[in-house]
C-alpha cells in the first residue's frame, strides 16, 4: 500500500530516502487521479524494498505541493538522492510510470 506523504513527513520519507521515491500529488474530486490511485498501489507492492510508493493529498498538504510547484494533479514526482529525477503529470498508463522508476533504480 503506497504510504501517505505529508507537509510533516515529507522531509523523512523523500528527501532523506536512500531509495528512489515516487510521490503521487492527488485529490479525492479529481477523476483522474481516481484512474491513477490502482497503478500507483500496484507499484507500491512490486517495488516494496526496492523503491518508497506514496502519496500527497493537496487539499490537505498545500506546503509541499507549493514547494513543488504542483499545480495540476496528478503530478507524480520521482525523487533520487533527494532531488527530483523526474515527473508525470495527468493520468498515464502504468508502463509510464514503471519505466520512469526503473530508470532511477
Amino acid at each position: 500500500m503506497a504510504l501517505e506523504i505529508t507537509d510533516a513527513n515529507f522531509e523523512e520519507l523523500v528527501i532523506k530516502s536512500e531509495v528512489p521515491v515516487v510521490v503521487d500529488f492527488w485529490a479525492e474530486w479529481c477523476g483522474p487521479c481516481r484512474m491513477l490511485t490502482p497503478i500507483i498501489e500496484k507499484m507500491a507492492g512490486d517495488y516494496e524494498g526496492k523503491a518508497v510508493i506514496g502519496k500527497v493529498n493537496v487539499d490537505q498538504n498545500p506546503g509541499v505541493s507549493a514547494k513543488f510547484g504542483v499545480r495540476n494533479i496528478p503530478t507524480v514526482l520521482f525523487v533520487k538522492g533527494g532531488e527530483v529525477a523526474d515527473k508525470s503529470v495527468g493520468a498515464v498508463p502504468e508502463a509510464a510510470l514503471t519505466s520512469k522508476l526503473n530508470a532511477l533504480l
